[in-house]
C-alpha cells in the first residue's frame, strides 16, 4: 500500500483548539501544560516535515501531560492513521471523542480508522454525525475516499459513486481520487469503466503503487496480459514485501507462457502468504503455481484455502476441491485426490469434467471398474464428450476388452477429429490385430494432428514396413529418429530395411549406431544404479563400499559431475586428501558451464 500523506489539516485544527484549551487550564496552576503544550507544537512541526516518527513521539508525550485534553489524543491518533497503525489510532481517536463528541475532525479521523478496520456501520455514522454539523466541514481526499468505500460497503453504491465523481470534478488532477474511484467500478465488475480511471491515476503519479497494482489486475482481468505484466511489475518494485502484487505477477506471466518468471513471482508470493487469510487470494495462488507446473507447491496452499468449507459457496467449495484433487493426480498420490473428489461429488453439482477428473484418479490407482463407472457416469451427464468416451475406451482396452473399447475410441475420434489420441490409439490396436492397412490411415491421422509425435512416426513406419510399403515406412523412421535421435530400435528397423535394399554400408552404419546406443543406454543404467547404491552407502558411512558403488559410477558416466562430487566426499572422510582434491576439480570442471 502506498503510504497516504498526513492528514495535516485534522492536527492543525487540533493544535489550534488544543492551544485555546491549554490557556483555559493554565488558570489552574497545571504544572505539565506547559510542556505539554511544547511537545504539541513539536509534534505539529514534525508532522509538517513528513516526520511521523518524531510526531508520534512528541504527541504520545503531549497525551501523557494533559490526558485530559482531547486534542492530544486526536492528534496522535491522526498520526497513527498515517501510519497506518489502526488499532492504536482507533484507541486515541475513540478517547478524543469521548472528550470532544461534537468535534467533526475527531469524528472523519474516527471514521476513517473504522473504515480501515472495516467497521463500516459504524465508520457510517461517524461520517452523518461530522456532515451534520453546522459547520461541517468539506471532505479531504482521504476522507472522501473512506466515506466513499463506507457507503459501498453499507450497500449505497450509487451514493458512493457520486461522492467519487463530485470531489473529481473538484480535484480533477487528483491520483487517489481516480484510483478510488477505478477501485469502486471494478469492486462491482464495471471493468471496461475502472480502467480509464487507472490509467489516468498513474498517467498524474506514477509512484502511486496501488493504482499500479489496480492497474495491472485489472488489465489482466481483461484478458489483457501482456499490458498487465509492465505496471505489476511497478508495483511489486514499490512494494516487494506484499503479497498481492507478486500473485498477480506470477498469474500474468503464467498467462504468458512464461512458466519459469512466474514461478519466481509464485514463490515469493508463497512464502508471504504465511498471515494470508483471504481463502480466494490463496486459492488463486494454488491455482496459478498449479497451472505453472508446480503442483507439488500448491498442494499445501490448495490445502489452506480449502480448510474452512463454511467460508465458500457450495458450489465453488466443490470446484476448489476438484482442482485440489488434480494436483495429487499431478503428483501421484491418486488415492489422496479420490477422497477429495469423493468429497467435491457428495457437495455438487454432478458435472462431467468432475467425473471424468473422479475417472482418470481410479485409472492412475489401476482401479479400473470405478474408472469404468465414474466415466459412464459422466456419459449420462454429457453423452458427447469426447475426452470421456477415449477415458471410458482407455479402460476397457486396459481390462482386455477391445470388442468394447474399440467402438469408444471411434467414437471419441468422429466427435472431435482434432483429437490427436484416438486416432494413435486405434493405429496400436488395428496393428496388434494385423489390419495394417487400417493402422496405418489411423497413424497417418495421428502424426498429421501431431507432427511431434516420435512413438507414432516409428509405429507408422513399422506398420508401413508390415504392410509391403519401403518407401512409406524409411520416410516414417527417419521422421521418428530426427524426433527421437537415441532410440535404438529405430536404427535397427532402418538397417533393416537397409539390407533389403541392398544398401549393405548404409545398413551396417545404422547397426552400429544402434549398437552405440544400446551400450550408452546400458552404461546410463548402470551408472544410474551405481550413484544410488553410492548415495546410500555414503549416507551410511559405508565409506569402502560407497566408493566402489561410486567407481563404478565415474566409470559408466564420466561426465556426471554429482558422482565425482561423492567420490570427493567419500575419499575426505577417508583421510585421502589428494584423491579427494582431484575429484571436486573434476566435479567443479563439470558443473561449470563452458565459456562461450
Amino acid at each position: 500500500m502506498t503510504p497516504q500523506r498526513p492528514h495535516r489539516r485534522a492536527i492543525a485544527i487540533h493544535a489550534i483548539l488544543c492551544l485555546l484549551t491549554f490557556s483555559v487550564l493554565a488558570q489552574q496552576n497545571n504544572i505539565n501544560l506547559d510542556q505539554a503544550k511544547a511537545a504539541m507544537i513539536q509534534g505539529i512541526d514534525a508532522t509538517n516535515k513528513g516526520d511521523l516518527s518524531t510526531a508520534e513521539s512528541a504527541f504520545a508525550r503531549a497525551v501523557s501531560l494533559a490526558p485530559q485534553v482531547s486534542a492530544t489524543h486526536a492528534a496522535l491518533g491522526a498520526v497513527y492513521l498515517d501510519e497506518g497503525k489502526i488499532d492504536l489510532a482507533e484507541k486515541e481517536l475513540d478517547q478524543a471523542h469521548a472528550l470532544a463528541p461534537a468535534d467533526a475532525s475527531i469524528d472523519l479521523n474516527l471514521a476513517r480508522a473504522e473504515v480501515a478496520s472495516a467497521h463500516y456501520d459504524t465508520a457510517l455514522g461517524l461520517f452523518h454525525q461530522a456532515l451534520a454539523t453546522p459547520s461541517a466541514p468539506q471532505l479531504s481526499t482521504p476522507e472522501t475516499i473512506a466515506y466513499a468505500a463506507t457507503l459501498s460497503a453499507t450497500g449505497d453504491i450509487a451514493m458512493a459513486q457520486s461522492t467519487l465523481a463530485a470531489a473529481l470534478t473538484n480535484t480533477p488532477n487528483s491520483a487517489q481520487l481516480h484510483d478510488a474511484y477505478g477501485t469502486l467500478l471494478a469492486q462491482h465488475e464495471n471493468l471496461a469503466q475502472a480502467l480509464p480511471q487507472f490509467q489516468q491515476a498513474v498517467s498524474l503519479d506514477p509512484t502511486l503503487s496501488d493504482a499500479q497494482y489496480h492497474l495491472g489486475t485489472t488489465l489482466l482481468a481483461l484478458n489483457q496480459a501482456d499490458a498487465s505484466i509492465a505496471p505489476l511489475k511497478l508495483a511489486v518494485e514499490a512494494t516487494p514485501n506484499s503479497f498481492d502484487p507478486h500473485l498477480q505477477l506470477g498469474r500474468a506471466l503464467s498467462a504468458q507462457g512464461n512458466d519459469t518468471d512466474a514461478l519466481d513471482q509464485l514463490h515469493r508470493g508463497a512464502e508471504l502468504s504465511t498471515n494470508v487469510t483471504n481463502l480466494r487470494a490463496l486459492y488463486a495462488l494454488a491455482l496459478a503455481l498449479q497451472a505453472s507446473g508446480d503442483a507439488a507447491g500448491s498442494l499445501p496452499i490448495f490445502a489452506r484455502a480449502t480448510n474452512n468449507s463454511n467460508a465458500w459457496k457450495p458450489a465453488d467449495y466443490s470446484s476448489a476441491l476438484t482442482n485440489y484433487a488434480l494436483a495429487h493426480v499431478q503428483t501421484g498420490d491418486a488415492k489422496g485426490a479420490i477422497q477429495l473428489y469423493a468429497q467435491a461429488l457428495s457437495i455438487g453439482p454432478d458435472v462431467p469434467t468432475l467425473r471424468e477428473d473422479y475417472g482418470a484418479a481410479y485409472l492412475q490407482e489401476q482401479e479400473l471398474d470405478h474408472a469404468i463407472e465414474q466415466f459412464r457416469a459422466g456419459l449420462a451427464l454429457e453423452p458427447n464428450d469426447p475426452h470421456l468416451h477415449y477415458d471410458l475406451g482407455l479402460a476397457l482396452k486396459l481390462k482386455d476388452n477391445l470388442a468394447a473399447a474399440v467402438p469408444e475410441f471411434e467414437h471419441a475420434a468422429k466427435l472431435d477429429p482434432s483429437l490427436p489420441d484416438p486416432p494413435y490409439t486405434l493405429g496400436v490396436i488395428y496393428m496388434q490385430q494385423g489390419r495394417f492397412a487400417d493402422s496405418a490411415t489411423q497413424l497417418q491421422h495421428a502424426v498429421a494432428l501431431q507432427p511431434s509425435n516420435g512413438d507414432a512416426w516409428g509405429l507408422l513406419g513399422s506398420v508401413l514396413r508390415d504392410s509391403g510399403n519401403p518407401t512409406g515406412a524409411m520416410e516414417a523412421l527417419k521422421r521418428a529418429i530426427a524426433l527421437q535421435p537415441d532410440q535404438p530400435n529405430l536404427h535397427v528397423e532402418v538397417a533393416a530395411l537397409e539390407v533389403q535394399a541392398g544398401l549393405k554400408e548404409e545398413a551396417a552404419a545404422e547397426r552400429k549406431i544402434a549398437a552405440d546406443l544400446s551400450r550408452a543406454a546400458v552404461s546410463r543404467q548402470r551408472a544410474s544404479f551405481a550413484l544410488k547404491s553410492g548415495r546410500a552407502l555414503l549416507a551410511e558411512n559405508k565409506l569402502d563400499d560407497a566408493i566402489v558403488q561410486l567407481n563404478t559410477a565415474v566409470q559408466a558416466a564420466p561426465n556426471s559431475a554429482e558422482a565425482h562430487q561423492l567420490l570427493a566426499d567419500a575419499y575426505t572422510r577417508q583421510g585421502k586428501t589428494a584423491d579427494a582434491a582431484l575429484e571436486r576439480s573434476r566435479a567443479a570442471a563439470l558443473a561449470t558451464p563452458p565459456a562461450k
